[in-house]
Formats: C-alpha cells, structure tokens, sequence
C-alpha cells in the first residue's frame, strides 16, 4: 500500500494555515479567553430577524439549500439595483476567492497582491499554482498606482485589492478606487474584496457597474451583518463571468439556514445601521485606550483598530503574547513594517474594559 498520491503542486505546498483560531489556542491554553477581540467578528451579532429566519429554516434543514441561491440573488441584486445575473453567491468571500483564483490562475500564471495584504488569497493562488508577484502597501495603505503597474509589468490575469484594508483598517476614497479599475491592464481583473464596507465612511466604494469586465466586488454576511460563522459572501460582476462562477462553485455549498439568515439580515438596514454606531462608537474607544497607553491608534474604516506599538515586530509580538497570556485574543498584521502593530476587534463594553485593563500590564511586561 503506498497510500493517496499527490499532484506534484500539492506535494510541495507547506503544511500551513494562514490564521490559527482562538478555539484552537483556548485548547492548547485550556482556558477560553475572556474577551475575543482577534477575528474581527461581530460580538453585536446579526439582526434577530436573521435569527428567527434561521431557527425556523433549522426545521427544514434536511433538505438541501437551493443550489442557485435564488431568493437571495434577487434580493441582494435589488438592494444592489443591479440584475441578478450579475450576482453570484458563495461560502463566504474566502470561497469565492478560491473559485475565482481557480477559474483563472493555471500553474504559473502571474497575480498580483500587496505584501501583507488577506493572505487567504495568496493560499488559494499557492494552492492552484499561480505565481505571486507583490508590491509594498504605501505607508499604512495598499498602492492601487503600484498594483496596476505591476499587473501591467507581469502580464498579470488577476489583481487583488481590500478597500477598506484588513490589516491596517486603512482605506481609499471612491475616485481612488475607480482610477485603479480603470487603470486595470487588458486581459486582467481586479479583484476588489469590500469586506468591510458597510462600517466605511460614505464615499469609499466607487458606482457599481455590473457591465463592467475589469473588476469583481467582493462583499459579506460576515461583518456588519454578524454572520461570520454562517459563511455567506457574494459577488458583483459582469454576467459572463458569473456564469462561470457555475462551472466550478460547489452548487449545495451554501446551507439552508445561511441562505434564510442572510435574506433576512438584508431586509433588516435598520439593525444594520444601530451596529454601524456601535462599532464606531467602539472603535472611538479603542482608540482612546489605544492613545491612554501610549499607542498610536490608526485611522479605521472597518471593526477594528491597529494600533502602532511604537518599535519593532519583536515587541509588538510580546505584547500579543502578553494579552493572550491575560485572556485577551487579539491578531497582528504579518509583514514588517505592519507587524509594529497589533490589531483589536471593536467588542462590547465590557470586552474592551477587559483590554483596557490588561493592555497596560501587557505592555509593561513586553517592555521588560
């Protein structure tokens, strides 16, 4: 027996995942953490509209999901004023990154990204053999200049772009953004992950056009809707390429319950904007401890607040190992100079009086 035999590509991938989840460090702690402050999860929750709709859709659970996402497609193209076939539902933007980079990264075919930036979207091109050129993030932001020159140098096929960014919460306004599309090469997309546009200032996302080839808008359930571990994201794009979305996506990927819940966080815009306060709210907080502690907060467009350390990745390290160490999950960014800092979810009153009391000790501890 000589066991499962691997595609050369996959045997000589490293054995990583690009995050390791709090469950995961709470079993090797053997304590749970008092305040989850690391995945950028919404601690506020979804509607309770989305929970009804998902406890009653839990009674139906033993059928399949609609395969064609119908209803929501049709919902998320109104609220969007945009046809539903332009529209393509999926698990969560990470899985429709990966159908993406499948659909259009062949082994050896260059992308483009910045270094530091999501690196789930560098796992799925490693996994499907793309070859990753990067560019370096302008200070705190990502460079559009800089990608586009660079998708142009490499003949590259795919470009990938957060705005707003996750890790520095840093953003550019719509013209900027709209400037990168249209300085998009011929026979390149963009990729362009809007994760966290529904907690950005009004003017960062640029008009959709859903005729336009040149770019895909990637959007989630998961963070001003509450819904991370439902795992629903969409996608605006030209129809053409929706459509190939089919001949690939997992047609009973998304599950019945998800479906129900999304649908009905999106008919509630009014709870929707009472989590958009309060993650402000928590982010003016959070930056306030930030400052009280001697930490440069950065400006953020999303629900978290990075906040510069002052030296190098080494300190900022011990300081994440000394808040883990006091029962506060919290992440960093990777890349230096971005690994200075360390990145704190917005959470609920008594989450951040949690950080606020340990950030101190954590800091003095690192010092030392």
């Amino acid at each position: 027996m000589t066991g499962p035999r691997y595609t050369q590509l996959a045997a000589a991938l490293p054995s990583t995942v690009p995050f390791v989840g709090p469950e995961t460090q709470e079993r090797a702690r053997g304590r749970t953490f008092a305040a989850r402050l690391g995945a950028n999860e919404s601690v506020f929750g979804p509607s309770p509209r989305a929970i009804v709709a998902m406890e009653k859709a839990a009674r139906d659970v033993w059928m399949y999901g609609d395969p064609e996402n119908h209803d929501l497609r049709e919902a998320l193209a109104e609220h969007h004023g945009v046809p539903s076939e332009n529209v393509v539902v999926g698990e969560g933007i990470d899985g429709l990154l990966g159908y993406l980079v499948r659909l259009l990264a062949a082994p050896g075919d260059p992308v483009v990204t910045s270094d530091g930036a999501y690196p789930t979207f560098n796992f799925h091109v490693a996994g499907y053999g793309g070859r990753l050129h990067k560019v370096p993030y302008a200070g705190d932001h990502e460079d559009p200049e800089a990608l586009a020159a660079k998708a142009a140098d490499t003949g590259a096929k795919l470009i990938y772009l957060a705005n707003p960014d996750n890790p520095m919460g840093s953003w550019h306004d719509s013209d900027s953004v709209q400037r990168m599309i249209d300085a998009v090469p011929e026979g390149a997309l963009l990729a362009l992950d809007e994760a966290y546009l529904e907690l950005a200032p009004d003017g960062t996302a640029p008009v959709i056009d859903p005729d336009d080839r040149r770019v895909i808008r990637l959007r989630t359930f998961s963070k001003g809707y509450g819904m991370a571990g439902a795992r629903v994201g969409y996608a605006i794009a030209h129809r053409d390429l929706v459509a190939a979305f089919d001949k690939v996506r997992n047609h009973f990927g998304m599950c019945r319950t998800s479906q129900a819940g999304a649908l009905a966080a999106l008919g509630d815009q009014a709870y929707l904007a009472v989590v958009q306060e309060t993650v402000a709210g928590a982010r003016d907080e959070l930056s306030r401890i930030a400052r009280l502690n001697g930490l440069v907060p950065l400006p953020s467009a999303t629900n978290f607040v990075t906040m510069d350390c002052g030296a190098d990745g080494a300190f900022a390290r011990k300081v994440l190992s000394e808040l883990v160490s006091r029962d506060v999950f919290v992440r960093m960014p990777f890349i230096a100079p971005h690994d200075r800092c360390i990145r704190v979810s917005a959470g609920r009153p008594q989450d951040l009086a949690h950080f606020a009391s340990a950030l101190p000790e954590a800091l003095a501890a690192a010092r030392a």
